[in-house]
């Protein structure tokens, strides 16, 4: 896969993994000067909007009663994360190829099977891509999963993604600007640049969570996680507006407009409770409309077959869709009882 990816402009070279840890790029940047910041700022301003879902995609995942279903899989994604010991940035990664797919996608009548085999699919390629080492794919699925997809069905969909994705993979996400967050930030104290990158994760984390966000462009989402965290902290005035208005000079008129709707809808979110969406499986940013659930389909049965023909992906070329893979489903615990 590496062969494949080697045409696509990196602003830097991929973060060290830090275990267990929600601190990830809590060090110094590695961005010395002011040329070095401003080129990467900027190739990360210029290729954004190429890896973002298609327009009004948040009206779409509601008319086909994805909104839920989404969420959960943003959050099993967090919680693998912490489980197989992958890198923050994978989550985004995951999260990023599942909502341009389901952007592209033009399947009227989504089943819970195709999300969850979707999700594996995104998780799997996020973690080839971007970490060291990758967990198996029955690693992948060992917890919080109604489906156990054989090996052979899970990489037919990987295939299927990554060619939906035209092999582009290195994606432009709110957490890629972190690095560069860090380099505005270097001059806060040691202790205070930890508490810093902790509540701009965790901001970040509830954003690609939180339906009403996904409008926004990544800078967009990046910059008001930014503003929010330099509120918490106890510094100067001065010093968290010279922070801020350093990291927006380079922003258009339109970013700058966006922001300003994008850190008030933020500001409503409680870093409170973005710890209990890490930590504790809380839906805080969960709409509570019946209409936006997708049902899950109680099949008694385990033997069933993917037709890979309901992922309708007109007009691209696809991988051959003929039925016939099996998947075991999981019995339930109300099955045993």
């Amino acid at each position: 896969m590496e062969s494949l990816l080697c045409d696509e402009v990196w602003p830097s070279s991929p973060a060290v993994n830090h275990p267990m840890s929600q601190m990830d790029h809590c060090g110094s940047s590695m961005y010395t000067t002011k040329e070095d910041f401003e080129q990467a700022l900027a190739i990360c301003l210029g290729k954004e909007m190429s890896y973002m879902p298609g327009p009004n995609y948040a009206e779409k995942l509601c008319s086909n009663n994805l909104i839920i279903a989404r969420f959960k899989s943003i959050h099993w994604f967090i919680k693998c994360r912490s489980r197989l010991n992958l890198s923050l940035g994978t989550v985004f990664y995951a999260a990023n190829y599942l909502d341009r797919f389901i952007s592209m996608n033009h399947c009227n009548g989504w089943e819970y099977w195709m999300v969850e085999l979707l999700s594996v699919a995104c998780l799997s390629v996020a973690t080839k891509f971007n970490d060291t080492c990758t967990p198996t794919l029955l690693e992948i699925q060992m917890e919080d999963v109604d489906h156990l997809f054989e090996p052979s069905t899970i990489q037919r969909m990987e295939m299927m993604l990554l060619k939906a994705l035209g092999w582009r993979l290195a994606s432009t996400t709110s957490y890629s600007y972190l690095e560069l967050l860090t380099r505005i930030m270097d001059s806060l104290k040691p202790q205070l640049h930890q508490e810093f990158i902790a509540r701009v994760n965790k901001l970040l984390l509830g954003a690609i969570s939180d339906s009403k966000l996904l409008g926004f462009r990544p800078s967009v989402i990046a910059m008001s996680a930014l503003r929010c965290s330099l509120d918490k902290l106890q510094t100067s005035t001065a010093t968290s507006d010279a922070c801020y208005t350093c990291l927006t000079s380079l922003l258009d008129h339109d970013r700058k407009a966006d922001l300003v709707k994008c850190h008030k809808i933020m500001e409503e979110q409680s870093v409170d409770g973005l710890d209990n969406l890490i930590g504790h499986g809380i839906f805080h940013f969960c709409p509570s409309s019946p209409t936006t659930v997708l049902l899950k389909e109680r099949i008694k049965s385990y033997d069933n077959h993917v037709d890979f023909s309901l992922f309708n992906m007109r007009g691209r070329n696809m991988i051959n869709t003929e039925p016939g893979r099996r998947i075991n489903k999981r019995k339930r615990e109300e099955d045993d009882q």
